[in-house]
């Protein structure tokens, strides 16, 4: 099955976090970006840091989308999401300004 087309920026930021390169993935986001996993928020760059070295980047994640879509001016990914920390399908709901993340919710599916 061939991989659904991501939209820029979702594209290089999943590229990033998939080949382990946090810096990059996490530039995404700016000083004010959030991250919002399953009902706890992460806010600003030093928290999100903390947050992906420890549960996404860090924990050696892999994220396989399997399916792209929109809604409004979100961009929804869902995708199979491997970790040393969690592993499993998930709805990665992300909200762009530009070329960067200003929000990435991770949901159930």
């Amino acid at each position: 099955m061939t991989a659904p087309a991501l939209p820029s920026p979702i594209d290089a930021f999943v590229a990033a976090v998939n080949r382990g390169d946090a810096e990059t993935a996490l530039a995404f986001f700016g000083r004010d970006g959030v991250v919002d996993d399953w009902g706890t928020r992460y806010v600003g760059a030093a928290a999100i840091a903390q947050w992906s070295a420890r549960e996404f980047v860090g924990a050696k994640g892999r994220l396989t989308p399997t399916r792209v879509g929109r809604d409004g001016e979100r961009i929804v990914v869902d995708a199979g999401w491997a970790s040393s920390f969690y592993s499993g399908d998930s709805r990665f709901v992300f909200t762009v300004d530009g070329q960067r993340i200003r929000e990435m919710r991770i949901v159930g599916h």
